[in-house]
């Protein structure tokens, strides 16, 4: 239902009175308004110049009135910022914080190679997307699309997202279980309904842990075509976004290398070496993920699974 102080927002964004909107955004975030301040932060960072946009993140307005990297409404508002500014324009607007980051990995996701002209990332990530990345990921599905008076569409994950070209498999026993690795701990907290598990083995050894089924439909298909649902199912809350969830996966596969920190050349071999197997499952809707991801370097599988029954949002 749109309300007559919806309408009267929008009203003010139409007229382009955007100090007056900054104003009640500082004004209801500084009140604990989350919602309120969540939606005029929307209209702002959507409509309004860099120059008046970026002030949504800047400390003139007072204790509390200031958005950080998790205020959102249909999304994260430097995410709605960076989908409608090139970095050049935001550049010299946004401070050196969290969200000058995300936005820095949010113009990356949207084609921009920004790996000079910018600060090079904390933690080694490349601010342009490998070709492994870019393999099976249309430029238009990686970032929400904004609406300007409120709300985004983003595009459903499934893997595997057909059942094309899989075919039967018998699963053994299930294998052995490998205990305290940062990749497992990483995947554990990757997403709330997924399951995870390392074991010393091959995929169909760490599936055998995730399924209560013996034969499953499955097969194996390239890194690039499984990169897509992974970042979208780390970072599927309206609070993050995909920036967050690139961040996440380029953790776990640092980890899956046992470097403390990223190094290109290694995360490369990583990519170019792992063998990727995804299955289906019955109860499977929507959103769900069931990948399994083997290095041949090292013996070790690790595997994903889980499903949302119903979007949680739109």
């Amino acid at each position: 239902m749109i309300t007559y102080e919806d309408r009267r927002l929008r009203t003010l964004a139409d007229q382009g009175r955007w100090t007056e909107l900054l104003g009640r955004h500082r004004q209801a975030r500084a009140a604990g308004r989350l919602r309120e301040a969540g939606q005029l932060g929307h209209l702002i960072a959507f409509g309004a110049p860099p120059e008046l946009a970026a002030r949504l993140f800047d400390a003139e307005g007072g204790p509390g009135s200031t958005a950080d990297a998790g205020d959102h409404d249909a999304g994260p508002l430097w995410e709605v910022l960076a989908t409608r500014h090139s970095w050049r324009r935001l550049a010299l607007l946004l401070g050196p914080t969290e969200v000058r980051r995300l936005v820095l990995h949010t113009r990356a996701l949207l084609g921009e190679d920004l790996r000079e002209g910018a600060e090079p990332d904390p933690e080694g990530v490349p601010l342009a997307l490998e070709p492994w990345e870019l393999a099976g990921w249309e430029e238009r599905n990686r970032v929400r699309e904004y609406l300007r008076t409120g709300g985004a569409r983003r595009a459903l994950f499934a893997l595997p997202g057909s059942l094309e070209g899989l075919g039967p498999v018998d699963l053994p026993g299930r294998g052995e279980t490998v205990p305290g690795l940062a990749a497992t701990r990483l995947l554990s907290g990757y997403a709330p309904w997924l399951d995870a598990v390392c074991v010393r083995g091959t995929a169909p050894d760490a599936i055998a842990h995730l399924t209560t089924a013996r034969r499953i439909t499955g097969g194996y298909l390239p890194l690039g075509h499984a990169y897509p649902t992974l970042v979208l199912a780390a970072s599927d809350t309206p609070a993050h976004g995909t920036a967050q969830g690139r961040l996440a996966l380029w953790r776990v596969l640092t980890a899956m290398t046992g470097a403390a920190a990223t190094t290109l050349p290694e995360i490369r071999g990583l990519a170019a070496r792992l063998r990727c197997f995804t299955w289906s499952e019955p109860d499977d809707e929507l959103r769900y993920l069931h990948l399994a991801l083997e290095d041949p370097a090292t013996g070790l599988t690790w595997a994903l699974s889980g499903a949302l029954p119903e979007p949680a949002y739109v």
